[in-house]
């Protein structure tokens, strides 16, 4: 186990119901598009970093070699079964078992990077960067808590409190030298059940409910995304 790990609160708990939120997002392709147009992975090697169950793992087929770091060793089997193209690692952010300068390009999917005045991510920045190779990019997906009707719950919830304000994230990021893009996406489900499900799993103590209550019978909610994209070796700005 990592000294540092910390399961979390949905998947960590939670794997059937997580596999359909999984099942949900973007249906139309537009943050699948806008994170090939960041930083294309065919005929690259890429690391996808909390890869969870490894859900994403099959997207990433045309990648030369390809792996999943996840520091939930109870997820790790998992990920191995969903993919035979993938090596499976235990680690975590700051811990990447990968030798220097051996990917082109990390994704990071709502982990780890969650910047704020009191959460320092800079040991798990610097870490993803000793594993790029010069010119590699580091792509994370994060939650934009400005737009969106996801935005909407998260303020209502204050689920974004253990991050710093939209604000001050694009800041962060900006200091770092990154590009920000804002991607507005959806959920999409089979049920208006299974949406009720995920949102009460991902907002835990009822702040969902408004929300629910106003739209029993819906199977989508906008939801809009922020892609963080860093090169290394670029000037900060």
């Amino acid at each position: 186990m990592l000294p540092d790990f910390s399961r979390a609160w949905n998947q960590g708990r939670n794997l059937d119901l997580y596999e359909k939120e999984n099942q949900a997002i973007d249906h139309g392709g537009t943050l699948w598009r806008a994170l090939q147009n960041a930083a294309p992975w065919d005929g690259k090697d890429l690391l996808d970093l909390g890869c969870g169950t490894g859900y994403w793992l099959p997207h990433y087929a045309d990648a030369r070699r390809l792996y999943g770091v996840e520091p939930d060793p109870e997820l790790l089997e998992a990920a191995g079964n969903r993919t035979q193209s993938a090596e499976i690692l235990h680690g975590s952010a700051e811990h990447i078992p990968l030798p220097d300068a051996s990917v082109d390009v990390i994704h990071a999917r709502f982990a780890y990077f969650f910047p704020s005045p009191t959460n320092n991510c800079s040991p798990g920045l610097q870490e993803a960067l000793r594993v790029l190779r010069p010119g590699g990019v580091l792509v994370v997906i994060d939650n934009d808590q400005e737009i969106g009707e996801f935005a909407d719950l998260l303020r209502a919830g204050n689920a974004a409190a253990h991050q710093g304000p939209g604000e001050f994230i694009r800041q962060w990021w900006k200091e770092q030298g990154a590009t920000t893009q804002p991607v507005m996406s959806s959920w999409t489900f089979e049920s208006a059940e299974d949406l009720q499900r995920v949102l009460n799993m991902e907002f835990p103590h009822g702040t969902a409910h408004p929300w629910i209550a106003l739209h029993p019978q819906r199977v989508q909610l906008s939801y809009g995304y922020l892609l963080h994209t860093l090169v290394k070796n670029q000037e900060p700005l």
